[in-house]
């Protein structure tokens, strides 16, 4: 988020830092822990058809994403886009309080998935774990994490170098191995009758892709740096096209990899199948070394993670878009304490459920505020002369169409109870901001 009265960001990113910064982002344990997920969507490799559909989905809300990004190139990212969008002095503030309501519920979700999948690959040391006892272990991670980033920043950008170089080599090795040895007969072992295009299937793929999504998330970072970015006309639509292109590659790599080796029907029942791909082809050591990797590949995913989303209630504070208390800063610390134990905390307990559950959760309470409603925002902003858009997505309506249609068919395929929680989290998020708006005369309460 942006201040017109603060001091000025330097712009400094240019196309390889940003594509790097959005990738590092892109890239964590998410395949390792959710292909078997993918797979188990429709049953078979067939499933994979979710990598199709996710990516056309990524790619068209990229375009949106870059034009937005582009048009508006201040700190902040989508909620810029919908303040600014839907106009700062009415409309705008209720959907930029519902983006910062939803990263609420979002941001613990994602962590607690990272927390989840951690302890899934713990399980490759410490096989007889029981369902509670892994829930317990994955809140004790998230407890940990708090304990990890209670510290000054400074010392944060330490541990984060270690963590990051131990997660390209950890995909490094996989996709090599990959290489080397697959079996396309294994990979593209398609069961019969696997093509029904009935309602089942269609809500399985609309399932599957959220998995994908969900492995995308984070194309839009360079968009929250905006203000940092060097000519951002040209550098935020190349960087945020290059890192889906990129992540693309490196997952679909990996996930190949994985039943090219391990027979589909297995593959999506392990809840390791990164450490079981390497046992398969260099032993049980390897699995181990793997699961070693990926364990703290999964760290440093949740830890970057958390220290971002634990400062996005304390700037929403501090542009008064929320709750005021959260706006302070350690005393002694110099870091947003009670931001990240907010964080923190709904991440603890988001780890007591399933992974699957804490994924469609999270992409139930992201959809329609974030990915929906800034295809809008773009509809808007294109109808005012005085906002300059040195990018325009190519073949528009259409990306912009794909985008909305896209994410909306992933919404409504995720079953009932995940509708109603992204339904719910939002209807409960705009009677506070009503709440909030009465005591302190904001919109609607007074004319804007």
């Amino acid at each position: 988020m942006s201040s017109a009265n603060g001091p000025q960001l330097k712009r400094q990113l240019g196309v390889l830092n940003a594509t790097s910064i959005n990738m590092s982002n892109m890239v964590g344990i998410g395949p390792f822990i959710a292909v078997p997920l993918i797979l188990a969507t429709l049953g078979g490799p067939h499933s994979y058809l979710a990598w199709l559909v996710g990516v056309l989905i990524a790619l068209c809300d990229g375009l949106v994403v870059a034009e937005l990004g582009a048009a508006l190139p201040a700190a902040g990212g989508t909620y810029v886009f919908l303040r600014e969008g839907f106009g700062p002095r009415t409309w705008g503030r209720l959907m930029a309080f519902l983006f910062i309501w939803q990263l609420l519920f979002a941001g613990p979700l994602e962590i607690a998935s990272g927390n989840i999948g951690l302890v899934q690959y713990l399980k490759v040391f410490f096989p007889e774990l029981t369902p509670w006892q892994t829930k317990f272990i994955a809140a004790s991670v998230g407890a940990f994490l708090i304990f990890t980033l209670y510290r000054k920043i400074t010392d944060v950008a330490k541990i984060m170098l270690g963590l990051w170089i131990t997660m390209l080599v950890t995909t490094g090795w996989v996709i090599v191995t990959g290489i080397l040895t697959f079996d396309p007969k294994l990979a593209f072992d398609v069961p019969p009758n696997a093509f029904r295009f009935d309602r089942d299937f269609l809500a399985g793929l609309g399932q599957g892709t959220a998995n994908v999504l969900y492995l995308f998330l984070g194309y839009y970072q360079v968009c929250y740096l905006g203000g940092e970015v060097k000519d951002p006309g040209r550098t935020i639509p190349r960087a945020v096209v290059y890192s889906i292109l990129g992540v693309t590659v490196i997952d679909v790599a990996l996930s190949l990899s994985f039943i090219g080796v391990v027979p589909w029907q297995e593959a999506m029942r392990s809840e390791f199948v990164g450490a079981l791909f390497m046992e398969r082809v260099y032993g049980p050591w390897a699995g181990k070394v793997l699961g070693g990797l990926i364990v703290a590949t999964a760290f440093a995913s949740i830890f970057a993670l958390l220290l971002g989303y634990s400062r996005v209630p304390y700037a929403a504070a501090l542009d008064g878009v929320f709750l005021r208390w959260f706006g302070a800063l350690h005393p002694t610390k110099e870091f947003p304490h009670r931001s990240l134990l907010l964080v923190g905390f709904g991440a603890i307990l988001a780890s007591f459920f399933t992974l699957q559950e804490v994924i469609l959760a999270l992409m139930a309470a992201r959809i329609l505020i974030q990915f929906n409603a800034q295809v809008i925002a773009l509809v808007l902003l294109r109808r005012r002369p005085d906002v300059a858009r040195p990018y325009r997505v190519p073949l528009y309506p259409l990306p912009a169409l794909v985008s909305l249609l896209g994410y909306l068919y992933v919404f409504f395929s995720l079953g009932w109870k995940f509708i109603g929680f992204g339904l719910l989290t939002l209807a409960v998020g705009a009677m506070v901001y009503l709440t909030v708006a009465r005591q302190q005369g904001n919109w609607p309460y007074v004319k804007g």
